[in-house]
């Protein structure tokens, strides 16, 4: 199992912090495009992932026990 954490707009849209999912051998893109369609996520490819806290390219493959973070852009003022 994989642990997937929501930061800003998309924990809202989620629900939840986080999520308990079977990640193991999909890519970032792969996982982006699933979590996109079930919850219907606005914007994922702008989306920064990071897995096990280092940040992480669309065509990583994830492994059983990662842990990943999507973190959407942020705009200041």
């Amino acid at each position: 199992m994989n642990k997937v954490l929501f930061f800003a707009h998309l924990r809202d849209a989620v629900g939840e912090e986080f999520l308990s999912v079977e990640a193991s051998g999909k890519t970032v893109a792969e996982l982006k495009a699933d979590l996109g369609a079930k919850y219907n996520l606005p914007n994922m490819d702008t989306v920064m992932t990071a897995v096990n806290e280092e940040f992480a390219a669309n065509d990583e493959v994830i492994q059983a026990g990662d842990e990943i973070a999507f973190i959407p852009p942020v705009s200041g003022g």
